[in-house]
């Protein structure tokens, strides 16, 4: 099965993206938009983005969890993972992400 983007709006009323794998579990988040266009671009630039090592920062958290970020050209986090147990899960889970981003079809819970 392949990864899906959710486009859907929280309960503050902003548009939101979460990338989900295969399997149905999430691998990256996106931050909050005031309106649909500017979280589709930002959908579009997970895409864009996620094929290059580059563009991610691997981050360990104070408590022992580890964590990365998605960075667009311009160093802008446009995506952020769930924390996980190890570095080794950390890296399969950057993995996912540059596996399915590119080809995953975007599900408009909006709608």
């Amino acid at each position: 099965m392949a990864g899906t983007f959710e486009l859907y709006k929280d309960k503050a009323g902003e548009f939101r993206f979460r990338l989900k794998a295969g399997n149905g579990q999430i691998i990256l988040v996106g931050e909050g938009y005031k309106d649909k266009a500017g979280c589709s671009n930002g959908i579009e630039s997970v895409k864009k983005n996620a094929p290059d090592d580059n563009r991610y920062v691997k981050k360990e958290s104070g408590v022992g969890k580890f964590m990365f970020n998605l960075r667009a050209a311009n160093n802008q986090v446009i995506g952020t993972s769930e924390h996980y147990a190890s570095e080794a899960a950390r890296d399969s889970g950057i993995e996912s992400v540059k596996t399915n981003a590119s080809t995953a079809q975007v599900v408009d819970q909006t709608a």
